[in-house]
């Protein structure tokens, strides 16, 4: 070694010495990445997939139904959302009468035209009496024939659909219980249009109505949630139909439906209730000009009615009324949670 050292300088020997650190390195690597890089760890997988694969028609079968019916599910879910995407931008442009029959009124549009014109005169009268202004009049006449109308109409559907909610899981879990104990869909969905409360009765019985008339029981089941915007019974009609052609357990899905039901209902609820606080604070600051104006004209009658009868009081309550209801807007839009 000693003879080797003399013989090679050290610039040799710090180039050998590196030489053979590379390479067994290199040889480290090799070794680690070699299957993959000649890819017999893949043959590897592939002939582990083949050799578990199902080698009988028997074992390959349920195997196929399996892939079938999930692809039967996806397509019909691709189908209920391409639905669901055109009703969402049917349902911003619903007709009058569509908005009746969905705030659950048998009225016909010459009714509700008819409440309209009934509402304007008494608010017109409402407004002589109280203030005394043509301006003020009119301006009552406005709100009592386009505002309050449209008001009591949106008001009326969505109690409506609030107790639509309310009683949907009731009535998805008798469906649950007549399906375990063997009676068709049909027959369950005609128990519920008789048992159940409104308005889940009155909407189950369209659905019976409509399979009378002769449409099956998925296409009269997806016409609920055109009647009925919400996502629930969107849910409902989706379950339905899915079992209705790709089959399965109807009772485990409409079971599991309903858990899903009440939890969003749950849900609802705590919404509810984290947001009364900041309802209650928009509520008494929306209502506190108005308290003030009825105490000042309890106790200073003369000074508060200038507001009434001199023209610059009308303007400034004008003024005042617009940008209370630009507030109160945006205070709505801040506490109602959509989910």
């Amino acid at each position: 070694m000693d003879a080797l050292r003399s013989f090679m300088s050290p610039e040799v020997m710090t180039v050998a010495v590196a030489l053979l650190v590379a390479f067994s390195i290199g040889g480290i690597l090799y070794a680690l990445f070699e299957p993959v890089l000649s890819g017999s760890k893949k043959r590897d997988e592939r002939l582990g997939q083949i050799a578990t694969r199902p080698s009988t028609i028997a074992e390959r079968r349920p195997v196929r139904d399996a892939d079938r019916r999930r692809k039967s599910v996806q397509d019909q879910l691709k189908d209920f959302e391409d639905k669901q995407k055109a009703r969402s931008k049917k349902a911003s442009n619903l007709t009058l009468n569509a908005r009746i029959e969905q705030a659950g009124l048998e009225w016909e549009k010459k009714h509700f035209i008819y409440f309209s014109l009934a509402s304007a005169v008494v608010f017109g009268l409402l407004g002589i009496l109280t203030t005394g202004s043509l301006l003020f009049s009119a301006a009552f006449v406005f709100v009592g024939g386009l505002g309050f109308p449209r008001f009591f109409l949106s008001w009326r559907r969505k109690k409506r659909f609030e107790a639509f909610l309310v009683e949907l899981p009731n009535s998805v879990e008798i469906i649950v219980r007549g399906v375990k104990a063997g009676l068709p869909l049909g027959d369950c969905i005609k128990i519920v249009a008789t048992e159940a409360r409104e308005p889940v009765a009155s909407e189950f019985r369209k659905i019976v109505e409509a399979q009378m008339m002769g449409l099956t029981l998925t296409e009269a089941v997806g016409r609920l949630p055109e009647r009925v915007p919400l996502a629930e019974a969107n849910f409902f009609a989706i379950v339905v139909a899915i079992q209705q052609q790709a089959g399965g357990a109807l009772s485990e899905a409409l079971g599991n439906l309903a858990k899903v039901l009440r939890s969003r209902k749950t849900l609802k609820g705590k919404i509810q209730a984290l947001s009364s606080e900041a309802k209650s604070s928009a509520g008494i600051i929306g209502s506190l000009p108005f308290v003030v104006t009825g105490i000042l004209y309890l106790v200073a009658p003369d000074y508060i009615m200038l507001l009434f009868t001199e023209t610059a009081g009308n303007y400034i309550i004008a003024g005042g009324l617009f940008w209370m209801f630009v507030g109160i807007m945006v205070m709505r839009k801040m506490i109602n949670f959509d989910f």
